[in-house]
């Protein structure tokens, strides 16, 4: 995969990208990194163009100065898909990445293909949420950084016990790019994507592209409750439920997950 920046504005963005034909962006959930969807882009990079994403602060683009909002994000989507001078592009989104991508759908409905929404939520954070990941964040800053005492929360927040049981190298990869994350960034991506997350049902009631909504049977993040009532704030969403993975679906059953973008992008004429 070929490496590109382009600047936004939330900083340098880093992509990596393969392939060629109609443009495929893929963003993750906080603390990845565009990594997350390697099996998903040597899948589709026969056929369309792959964007893998490093969010505002993760990987290799450049660390966030502050908090910021979902809007911006869209105005990211926005910058790299003009300094790849493409027109439309299907969004597949995790957690973060699927509220980016509904987002970017309600808001720029010209500019997009279809959208796949997984393991994400279309409500503001709860009180025992913002808890959580307020202490997970302080905790880390205290630490230097996601390790230690912190790895357990985090791979319980992600990863589901089929995961946890079955696929050490899941977990591996779990730990490393958490491990990865730059603290201050990480502090103001959490800051913005749980505390300050928007109510956006509304907002999704304005999408009109094809929307695939994806929840994990596993999932204690998002249960599927709370994906399932994103995805009925979207008309005509479709909604399906794997039942043996977690809050990373595309990692952690990336051939199901395959399968479904297939089928999707198939009956959607693509």
């Amino acid at each position: 995969m070929q490496d590109r920046y382009v600047e936004t504005v939330l900083g340098r963005i880093r992509l990596r990208i393969d392939g060629s034909g109609p443009a495929m962006l893929f963003w993750p959930s906080l603390l990845m990194d565009g990594t997350l969807w390697s099996a998903q882009a040597a899948h589709f990079a026969g056929r369309f163009q792959v964007i893998l994403v490093d969010p505002p602060g993760h990987g290799n683009s450049q660390p966030l100065t502050g908090p910021f909002t979902f809007e911006q994000c869209a105005q990211v989507v926005e910058a790299v898909i003009d300094d790849l001078d493409v027109d439309r592009v299907h969004v597949i989104g995790n957690s973060w990445g699927g509220m980016i991508g509904g987002t970017f759908a309600a808001l720029h409905p010209d500019r997009i293909g279809i959208a796949v929404l997984m393991n994400a939520t279309a409500s503001p954070a709860g009180r025992r949420q913002r808890f959580e990941y307020g202490v997970l964040t302080r905790s880390a800053q205290l630490l230097g950084g996601i390790r230690g005492p912190l790895k357990a929360p985090v791979r319980d927040a992600f990863l589901g016990p089929t995961a946890k049981r079955e696929k050490p190298e899941v977990v591996a990869t779990v730990n490393e790019l958490a491990a990865k994350v730059n603290i201050t960034s990480g502090r103001h991506a959490v800051t913005s994507v749980v505390p300050r997350r928007p109510d956006q049902r509304e907002l999704f009631g304005r999408i009109r592209t094809p929307v695939l909504v994806v929840a994990g049977g596993e999932d204690t993040t998002f249960p599927p409750a709370e994906t399932e009532e994103m995805a009925d704030s979207i008309p005509g969403a479709r909604f399906v439920v794997l039942e043996q993975s977690a809050h990373l679906a595309a990692l952690e059953s990336p051939k199901e997950v395959n399968a479904l973008i297939d089928d999707f992008l198939v009956d959607q004429g693509v």
